[in-house]
């Protein structure tokens, strides 16, 4: 299998589909909602202006998914593969948002899920910054298995340092969890 920071991801649910410049009139409607942001490092990301940065960033990752509901084609949010380090077998996920309707609803754990699955099988471990004041996210990191590696100072794409919290989720462990379950 051939390594792809963007490839189509799916279960039975959710469709993970490569990020496209015309995508951004769909994700800006999720994106649209203050409170979609209310615990994001940057809580303006709902303004056009701000959200057209982020949505730049997206695209120039080349590894940003467009998250959608297989049922209804509904666009859910986004997620992306960033900063793949080949000499040390590691890559991020993140820039996760959903909207509101998907909170609550099992959506992010089987995203991560699916990319995690898919991703394992070229890196040996994956790293993640989570806005230290983003408590669902906080949340998620440890119901998923990662480990908590401290903070630090991290700069969005075209943004102001924040402070992170880093999680960090290796490949034997994912492994041997899943065969738990």
């Amino acid at each position: 299998m051939n390594f792809s920071m963007q490839p189509t991801l799916e279960n039975e649910h959710i469709k993970l589909v490569p990020l496209l410049e015309s995508d951004l009139e769909r994700l800006f409607a999720v994106a649209s909602d203050p409170e979609v942001w209310a615990m994001h490092p940057n809580k303006e990301r709902y303004k056009k202006e701000v959200f057209q940065n982020f949505f730049n960033g997206a695209i120039e990752s080349k590894g940003a998914f467009l998250i959608i509901d297989k049922h209804s084609e509904e666009v859910l949010g986004s997620t992306r593969f960033y900063d793949f380090n080949e000499n040390d077998k590691s890559i991020f996920i993140g820039y996760t948002f959903y909207g509101t309707k998907s909170w609550g609803r099992n959506i992010n754990s089987q995203v991560k899920k699916m990319m995690l699955n898919y991703i394992f099988q070229f890196v040996n471990k994956v790293i993640f910054h989570v806005g230290k004041d983003n408590i669902r996210s906080v949340k998620a990191m440890t119901k998923l298995g990662a480990e908590n590696l401290g903070e630090e100072e991290v700069a969005y794409f075209g943004e102001a340092t924040k402070t992170n919290v880093v999680f960090q989720i290796k490949k034997e462990d994912w492994e041997l969890k899943q065969n738990l379950h």
